[in-house]
């Protein structure tokens, strides 16, 4: 049995579904299908998903709902016009928005969940609907019926262990092909409540990992993974195949492939991966394993990501002074942020986090407190970085790689602020100016893939 998930692109359009549909009936082992919300049908466009929030917005504020839902119930009408379907399952769509909408007094958060989760949702239904005027044995899956439990915490639901055991004897033996929404499950209670932006992967891969899948292919709108960002580097190298530990790490360091949650599911249940094109589905593309023989690549991707600011932290014999570093980090917990690396020495220390976590006057309180409550010698917070990553599990069989890349930035003229390496030895961070993060990325994919000595600029 193989589940596939296909994102908001590869169902945009009439077109798109058509392809979708294609794909799905080529193969008789896709049993199991999950959807995202239609996304984009250009650059200009706006998502199902955005379309969605603003609706939930005008109902909240009390506002004049009726365009802004209109605009939601095109977007489906046009695609269902498109597909030669009745128009039942318009009216289906439509009755289910404004059934949603009436329940605008349940809570904004609880309100605003159920609104963008229609989005999956109804797309569900309708691909359902089509695959069955082709003849498909296809089913509308409900997450609840299913038994898809989750945690109570509106745009951040986490998955209930007893979820899986619920759709292994729900839907492992299931006639026909079924279409699963990705991006929402239910509470104990029965409140619906969605994963964080980008959920749908991890539906796909919550799937996968409870019926035991024999592979979870994970289509989107490129060909396979790249061993960097095509945007920054010019024709860099497919990736055919990489650990679920590089994978995360690249995802985490930027790559859009993945929401970096999405594959912990699959990994902790063993069930490989496969990234695909809905444009493309001859290409090979990129497989996701627990294990690979990195002696054939030891690294495979460089990475880059924007938006961190640093805490700088310096006293004298802060080593000496017992429990300064859980005084320190108590000091964030308080203030309810989480950090990403924390690099020290003898004296100093630097704390660094996503800068999207620090307001004006979080930022003061931190500092604040960090002077008067640790004695500091100097505390200051510095903004506008940028997290560059060498990702790769042969890492910590070579000799040379950390040489190799300070060398190559060096010589590119970037400045390094930091420098990190996590036990797992599976990445080395490196934490640049964010206006120096493009050229470091090139040079550090020209050294280690194009093994030229010319500076990238």
């Amino acid at each position: 049995m193989k589940v596939c998930k296909f994102g908001g692109t590869s169902l945009a359009s009439a077109e798109q579904m058509k392809k979708v549909a294609n794909i799905v009936m080529a193969d008789t082992e896709r049993k199991i299908v999950v959807v995202s919300a239609p996304g984009k049908r250009f650059k200009e466009d706006t998502k199902v998903t955005d379309l969605l929030i603003s609706l939930a917005d005008e109902a909240l504020t009390n506002g004049d709902v009726d365009e802004a839902l209109r605009l939601v119930v095109s977007r489906y009408e046009q695609i269902a016009l498109a597909l030669n379907l009745s128009e039942d399952i318009v009216r289906i769509i439509t009755d289910d928005l404004e059934s949603r909408l009436a329940a605008k007094d349940e809570g904004d958060q609880e309100f605003t969940d159920l609104m963008k989760a229609s989005g999956e949702d109804n797309c569900a239904k309708l691909f359902s609907f089509y695959l069955q005027s082709l003849g498909v044995n296809a089913h509308y899956v409900d997450p609840k019926e299913v038994g898809l439990l989750v945690s109570k915490e509106y745009g951040n639901a986490q998955v209930l262990p007893e979820a899986y055991e619920n759709l292994y004897a729900r839907m492992r033996n299931k006639e026909g092909v079924l279409i699963f929404p990705g991006f929402f499950g239910y509470t104990e209670e029965g409140t619906l409540v969605t994963f964080p932006r980008g959920g749908s992967d991890i539906t796909g891969s919550i799937v996968a990992a409870a019926v035991e899948a024999e592979l979870y292919e994970n289509f989107t709108d490129v060909d396979s993974v790249f061993a960097a960002n095509p945007n920054v580097v010019q024709n860099p190298v497919e990736i055919k195949e990489l650990t679920y530990r590089e994978m995360r790490e690249l995802s985490y360091a930027g790559f859009s492939v993945f929401h970096d949650e999405a594959l912990i599911p699959a990994f902790k249940k063993g069930v490989p991966v496969c990234i695909k094109n809905t444009n493309n589905p001859a290409a090979r593309g990129t497989m996701v394993v627990n294990e690979r023989n990195f002696m054939i690549n030891p690294i495979v991707g460089i990475a880059s990501d924007t938006g961190f600011s640093t805490i700088y932290v310096r006293k004298y014999l802060m080593n000496r002074e017992i429990g300064f570093g859980r005084k320190l980090l108590e000091i964030l917990e308080d203030q309810g942020l989480s950090y990403e690396h924390m690099p020290s020495g003898i004296d100093d220390t630097s704390i660094i986090l996503r800068d999207s976590q620090l307001s004006p006057e979080i930022e003061a309180r931190i500092v604040s407190r960090i002077e008067n409550e640790l004695d500091v010698d100097d505390v200051h917070v510095e903004h506008d970085f940028a997290m560059v990553m060498i990702v790769g599990e042969g890492m910590k069989k070579m000799v040379g790689i950390t040489a190799k890349a300070t060398t190559g930035l060096a010589r590119a003229g970037v400045n390094l602020h930091m420098i990190n390496q996590g036990s797992s030895e599976v990445s080395m961070v490196f934490g640049v100016k964010s206006v120096d993060a493009d050229k470091a990325v090139r040079e550090l994919y020209n050294d280690f893939f194009v093994e030229t000595k010319s500076p990238v600029l």
